[in-house]
């Protein structure tokens, strides 16, 4: 299926798209909610300033995904691959995941600069090398995270359960 054809369907009603392959589609700026891409293959995918508000994205393939400003409150992301790879830089920064679960996800030297995780599950998630810069992860759940190599240069901890099972004061 290509690009134009999911945005009709999803236009349509449609909103069952587990396992889709749309890899470097351009979906910027596209009111994606509550659509379920479970296990899709969106490598490379612009989703910049994109609504995937409650969106269904356990175990899809986001590496080299711009994802900068993308709406993705209350997204299921559990098992997601986001990480950044040699080849493929992969841009969470400004994104809004309050409440997203990415729990198991793997973001490995992600950059989320200034996005907004309160809430998010983050728990058993790789978030090694991830820029955290200026994010607000108020009332996050890390346990068990693998948080080496992290920048939290003015990042917003509080009431977030650490990595050890302690909360964030």
């Amino acid at each position: 299926m290509n690009t134009k054809e999911f945005l009709s369907r999803y236009a349509a009603g449609q909103r069952d798209f587990s396992e889709i392959i749309l890899i470097a589609a351009n979906l910027k700026n596209v009111n994606l909610s509550y659509v379920n891409l479970s296990y899709a293959d969106l490598r490379g995918a612009k989703l910049s300033s994109t609504n995937l508000t409650k969106a269904n994205l356990s175990g899809a393939k986001l590496t080299g995904a711009q994802l900068s400003g993308t709406q993705l409150t209350g997204a299921n992301l559990t098992n997601a691959d986001i990480r950044q790879t040699d080849l493929t830089q992969t841009n969470l920064s400004y994104g809004h995941l309050c409440g997203a679960d990415l729990c198991s996800a793997n973001l490995l030297n992600v950059d989320l600069t200034g996005a907004n995780l309160s809430g998010a599950n983050l728990s058993g998630a790789n978030l090694s090398g991830v820029n955290f810069t200026k994010a607000n992860l108020a009332m996050s759940n890390l346990t068990d995270a693998d948080m080496s190599d992290i920048n939290l240069s003015g990042a917003n901890l509080s009431g977030a359960t650490m990595p050890d099972g302690t909360t964030h004061n």
